[in-house]
């Protein structure tokens, strides 16, 4: 069973039709919109700070989201798939994002919408990422521009398939 725990008085709150998985730990702070997933032992801890998470977002395997106390929130928007393994913490991330597998963004970073972080890609505190692009590195830097092809045929496609790998064990 998911640990879903209350912590410093608060409790996750999830929309419609999302999926935790059995061994994920969603704890404090955290709201998550409609039709999200949290899978296999990802873990987002809202114990120091706030997490919110928009719709149609997907939190893949081993995914850690975390924030700064009294520092930095985690914001993350709707159509957002955080790869395997990847860490998100106390930054901002947009809608129709895709944060590559193993991949890290840092405390007070800003991710605009329509960007693909590439997996294991550092972005660094304080870094804006700017819409339109496709970033890879450690540190992350702009390698080319996201096309609408390559657009729909990764975060697109990955947002839609979270929703229906979900369904499945729902």
């Amino acid at each position: 069973m998911s640990i879903i725990k209350t912590v410093r008085g608060f409790t996750p709150k999830f929309g419609a039709n999302c999926f935790i998985a059995e061994n994920a730990v969603v704890l404090g702070d955290v709201e998550m919109g409609n039709d999200c997933s949290v899978w296999f032992s990802a873990v987002v801890r809202g114990d120091v700070n706030s997490i919110r998470v928009g719709n149609n977002v997907n939190i893949q395997d081993g995914a850690v989201i975390h924030c700064t106390y009294e520092r930095s929130k985690t914001f993350i928007g709707d159509n957002v798939s955080v790869g395997h393994n990847a860490i998100v913490h106390g930054c901002t991330i947009h809608e129709n994002v895709l944060v590559g597998m193993g991949s890290i963004v840092m405390d007070n970073a800003v991710v605009e919408s329509n960007v693909l972080i590439a997996a294991g890609a550092v972005v660094l505190e304080n870094a804006k990422l700017e819409s339109g692009f496709i970033y890879a590195g450690v540190p992350a830097k702009k390698v080319k521009p996201l096309t609408e092809e390559a657009f729909k045929d990764s975060v697109g496609r990955i947002a839609g398939s979270y929703k229906k790998y979900a369904s499945w064990f729902k």
